[in-house]
């Protein structure tokens, strides 16, 4: 940041920096993202570094500065069929006087309850018949029970599911492959074992993993209505993080399975990237 100046940095990381535990060192990472220029000596810890940014942030003498937000986002929040929470740090240059607000939310879990059991709008629109509509489980009954005393209509739209983001893709057995995708493929032998099971096929997946530890089994698995597991194709994992249908990822498959596990799902990216270049477009920064 101290040689190319930017005029935003904008930085993911996983949800567990939002820890209370952590708090002290993201205190510490806003306050280095926020002075560049007082850079950690050698032998300097990061505490120790940390508190001498503290007792140097009021001091004048530096000219390059930025003012930094912490914020915590749930991707399915924001049109992206998976329950996946990130946090962000934004860094806009001082000298640029420009204000930022996070995105706004355009999609919500309530509404998705509203649509499957209130009116039923999202059975229609996926084309389940009644007869093979599953029933809402004792965890949401009171939420839905709350939504219905409400009767209002809740704001935004729903939450997107797995099902609508794979319906797109050719229907596979395991062992399959679509001739036309080589990201398109069903490998065998999925499984899922306690605390790492497979999505449900009518709500938001679960966090897609990166490398061995989401691969062979667990979260990038999805459990069928019958209780059995089967792996998502790289494809399908692709279409979870908002990546165009058309977008190639090469290697081996435990190798796929780490980029698109590792990326910043498309939609969630372009809702932060949109309001820093809105603000910055905006304030003529």
């Amino acid at each position: 940041m101290q040689e190319i100046r930017p005029k935003a940095v904008i930085i993911e990381n996983v949800k567990g920096l939002a820890r209370p535990q952590f708090s002290e060192y993201v205190d510490y990472l806003k306050l280095r993202m926020s002075m560049p220029e007082l850079m950690p000596d050698a032998q300097e810890t990061w505490s120790e570094h940390r508190g001498r940014l503290v007792s140097e942030r009021a001091q004048a003498g530096f000219a390059l500065k930025y003012k930094v937000k912490f914020i915590h986002l749930n991707a399915a929040n924001f049109g992206v069929p998976q329950k996946r929470e990130r946090v962000f740090f934004i860094a806009l240059r001082e000298d640029l006087g420009v204000t930022w607000s996070p995105p706004e939310e355009t999609n919500s879990a309530d509404r998705l309850l509203w649509d499957k059991w209130v009116t039923g709008e999202y059975w229609d629109r996926i084309q389940v018949p009644k007869s093979k509509r599953v029933e809402p489980n004792k965890t949401i009954r009171p939420r839905l029970r709350f939504l219905l005393e409400s009767e209002e209509l809740p704001a935004m739209n729903a939450w997107k599911t797995v099902r609508e983001a794979i319906s797109v893709l050719p229907v596979l057995e395991e062992g399959e492959s679509d001739p036309h995708d080589a990201n398109h493929q069903l490998n065998p032998g999925a499984r899922s074992y306690p605390g790492h099971t497979g999505s449900i096929l009518d709500e938001p997946a679960k966090t897609i993993k990166a490398g061995d530890h989401g691969v062979p089994g667990g979260e990038n698995t999805l459990q069928r209505p019958d209780g059995t597991v089967r792996y998502f194709s790289v494809r399908e994992c692709a279409c979870l993080q908002t990546f165009p249908v058309d977008f190639f990822v090469s290697g081996p498959w435990s190798q796929q399975m780490r980029q698109i596990g590792n990326a910043v799902p498309v939609l969630l990216a372009e809702a932060v990237g949109r309001t820093v270049a809105s603000a910055l477009s905006i304030q003529g920064a």
